[in-house]
């Protein structure tokens, strides 16, 4: 529409049933724009929504085990991690020491060795398993 005054630009506003929308003020002249107002930021909300609609968060589970294990047990906490990764989640395998058990970081190697085997088919090894104080750590992404 070119340059107006305010006066005459917010007559035509009114006209025409919308809103005189200030876009940028600070421009010389400001710039202003005649639309809906309310049908703007409907619209707006519903693109922030369909945005976050198409987001996927990952989380990252954690799995507590010890270098005594049972076969049994782990088995249980295999399915676990299976479950928690077809969900598209990491997870965090920790295995803990306590007390003389420090000596037993073999073992525990074994240990995650074995979980790495098992869940080959559906994760990746993203952090290989090491040593924080006490407890070593292992961390697996799905596929």
């Amino acid at each position: 529409m070119g340059i107006l005054t305010p006066r005459r630009a917010l007559e035509t506003a009114i006209e025409m049933g919308l809103d005189l929308v200030e876009i940028s003020p600070s421009a010389n002249p400001p710039v202003c724009k005649i639309m809906d107002y309310g049908r703007f930021k409907y619209e707006q909300t519903k693109k922030k929504q369909e945005a976050k609609k198409k987001q996927t968060t990952i989380q990252i589970k954690e799995i507590k085990v010890r270098p005594k294990t049972s076969d049994h047990d782990l088995q249980t906490k295999i399915g676990h991690i299976k479950k928690f990764l077809g969900k598209k989640d990491k997870v965090k395998v920790t295995v803990l020491f306590r007390g003389r058990e420090i000596t037993l970081h073999q073992q525990a190697r074994e240990v995650l060795q074995k979980i790495t085997a098992e869940t080959a088919d559906m994760a990746v090894v993203e952090q290989e398993a090491r040593f924080e104080g006490r407890t070593m750590v292992m961390l697996m992404t799905p596929k």
